[in-house]
């Protein structure tokens, strides 16, 4: 490897360690990120049994999953008051906030008590650190989701996208199986529901402590400091102080942005959507419909998530290869057809190979076909809004994307219903990706020309 890259859009040459580490940090930070939020999707059964009692079991999923997109609907939140000072102040010290914040609030998750403790009181206390979750949560979007993107020369950054978008799902999900796996056999049976549940939401104190030591060596995105000293010079000048000095957030939603971000939110729902319900939504399939081991279940979904690395990675680079906009297209009439395809064979069969063959399918397209959306929104804003548009973009989009869980638990009255309903679900929500495809401009390299 050269010991130097080319940034296209700065003069000066690039440390190789600067982008390797641009790369890797923004990875793990939504890795961790990631990590923190799929951890209830894996103790949702058990949560929806303490926190949310009731005698029909598909009520109380829905509870947790609902109590999932809470989270998500508090992220927008996040990316408002994280973007805009990661506009204003830089990436790097917005990622070190939100990614420490994400760590330390689900870790206070283990120290809830239970229904059967404190009656109602739990799943109020439940809810409201899902809000405070998922503001710390929204601000780890716009900070890892540009960093890493503004570092890379052109020809790597759809390989980045994907690597950083799907792959850290994928790294987060993986992360979250091996926990699984290792408090599952610390902890089996019933003393999982007693111990095992508490422990895997104890593991998220470890983000805080990686966010702590990785992040704080990182240097600041390339592009975005040589804009700040465009503005501090303009300061001194009197050139443009009046246009440095504008809040991110009020460009953002001018006329000219606010049709953009519009736009957008067709790509990010319906990727959002497929994502949820694919890697997202497979934990609870395997559990209720195919009624799947733990420790079966848990090494299905770790070849599940280094397959989201893969495909999601090689999915990045595709849009640079042929645009994003027929990357979408291409990626977009895969899903309407392999979907619904894969999940009405997963509940048809009994092998255990053919089971994690569709898992493994599933959260690959599901993951891939998101993956160019992270390069496409950095390309849509300029730099000077770019944290704001592009974490506003993808959490909205991402946000109501994260309800469709909830809202095919309680479509799905029983369990034998569940894979019917998902495919209807993703055939839907695959068209609207599509619809978006057919719509957006191709934003291939106008990260150069907005800065």
């Amino acid at each position: 490897m050269d010991d130097v890259f080319r940034n296209d859009t700065v003069d000066q040459p690039i440390a190789g360690r600067q982008v390797f580490a641009a790369v890797i940090a923004s990875c793990l930070g939504w890795a961790l990120d990631l990590f923190d939020l799929f951890v209830i999707l894996f103790v949702a059964p058990v949560v929806g049994r303490l926190f949310f009692p009731s005698t029909n079991s598909m009520l109380s999923l829905a509870a947790v999953y609902a109590s999932f997109a809470v989270t998500l609907l508090m992220r927008p939140l996040g990316s408002a008051i994280f973007g805009s000072f990661a506009d204003q102040h830089g990436r790097k010290r917005a990622m070190i906030v939100s990614v420490v914040g994400v760590g330390l609030s689900t870790a206070a998750f283990g120290l809830l008590p239970t229904v059967a403790q404190v009656g109602v009181i739990a799943p109020i206390l439940f809810l409201v650190l899902r809000l405070v979750q998922g503001v710390f949560v929204g601000g780890v979007v716009a900070s890892t989701h540009t960093i890493g993107t503004e570092t890379v020369s052109l020809k790597y950054r759809g390989a980045v996208s994907g690597f950083v978008g799907g792959g850290g799902a994928g790294l987060g999900a993986l992360l979250a199986s091996l926990v699984y796996l290792a408090t599952s056999a610390v902890f089996p049976d019933a003393q999982f529901e007693v111990w095992g549940w508490r422990c895997m939401f104890f593991a998220g104190i470890v983000s805080s402590i990686l966010g702590v030591f990785v992040f704080n060596t990182l240097e600041e995105s390339p592009i975005w400091a040589a804009q700040a000293e465009e503005k501090r010079k303009a300061a001194l000048t009197g050139g443009k102080e009046e246009t440095a000095s504008k809040s991110p957030l009020r460009v953002l939603f001018s006329g000219k942005y606010r049709s953009i971000l519009f736009v957008n939110l067709l790509l990010t729902v319906g990727g959002g959507s497929g994502y949820y319900l694919t890697s997202g939504y497979l934990p609870t399939f395997l559990k209720v419909v195919n009624h799947t081991p733990n420790s079966t279940a848990g090494l299905v979904l770790m070849i599940s998530s280094v397959a989201v690395v893969l495909a999601s990675t090689g999915a990045g680079h595709l849009s640079t290869l042929i645009g994003r906009k027929r990357s979408f297209i291409w990626l977009g009439v895969a899903r309407l057809i392999c979907f619904p395809l894969l999940y009405i064979a997963m509940a048809r069969t009994e092998s255990i190979a053919m089971i994690g063959l569709c898992a493994v399918l599933l959260s690959a397209l599901g993951s891939a076909s998101y993956a160019p959306i992270l390069i496409f929104l950095n390309e849509r804003f300029p730099t000077a809004i770019r944290a704001s548009g592009t974490g506003l973009s993808w959490n909205i989009g991402f946000a109501i994307g994260g309800m469709m869980p909830t809202v095919v638990s309680l479509v799905a009255h029983n369990p034998t219903e569940l894979p019917s309903v998902l495919a209807v679900s993703l055939i839907a929500v695959s068209v609207l990706f599509l619809i978006g495809a057919f719509v957006v401009p191709e934003t291939l390299g106008r990260l150069d020309r907005q800065n």
